[in-house]
């Protein structure tokens, strides 16, 4: 779908836009015609990658921004204007996603009291990792893959070249060894 006018007769498919981006490079004000051409097209391009609306419509303006703001330097090559614009509408894109993902790590990093250690929570995992390594190694391989690397029953036996039913047993053992040393851990505390 071409939005805009047609190429005048006689000329060469392509010439009309020449003819437009030469005016507009001479003239900013001329620029608005490439902006009516393209704009619809751009917005698609944009909407469908970003999925947003409001955020669809703003990068569509800053890649107009920027396509006037670097339309003295554009170099007609014979590829259609939009092209250039579909460029530079990537590139906002990805530029736009770089710095909300830098702003997110700063502001994980610039407020450490969003999620306040648990010292106690912290000990109490780190005497369960301690209890699960004094399991028999192929129950606490198990108990590993599956809780703190969070695989599948699947995954584990596949890594470990035994059946899907041989790994929820050891499983199955290596939960229990541990209510009953836990078991046995909290009555020599109370007691």
């Amino acid at each position: 779908m071409t939005v805009g006018k047609p190429a005048a007769k006689g000329l060469p498919e392509g010439a009309d836009e020449r003819l437009m981006i030469e005016a507009a490079q001479r003239d900013p004000l001329r620029f608005s015609d490439l902006y009516e051409q393209n704009l619809e097209r751009v917005y698609a391009y944009v909407v469908r990658r970003v999925r947003d609306r409001d955020a669809a419509e703003d990068l569509t303006a800053e890649v107009f921004q920027k396509a006037l703001a670097n339309l003295p330097r554009f170099k007609w090559t014979g590829a259609p204007f939009a092209a250039w614009l579909f460029r530079i509408a990537s590139n906002t894109i990805a530029d736009r996603a770089k710095l909300a993902a830098r702003e997110t790590d700063i502001s994980e990093l610039k407020d450490p009291g969003a999620s306040p250690i648990n010292l106690e929570e912290v000990e109490q995992q780190a005497f369960l990792f301690r209890m699960v390594g004094t399991l028999p190694a192929d129950q606490s391989r198990v108990i590993m893959m599956r809780f703190a690397e969070e695989k599948s029953i699947r995954e584990i036996a596949n890594a470990m070249q035994r059946s899907e039913g041989a790994v929820k047993q050891l499983q199955f053992r290596g939960l229990e060894s541990l209510r009953a040393r836990l078991g046995a851990e909290q009555s020599e505390q109370n007691g």
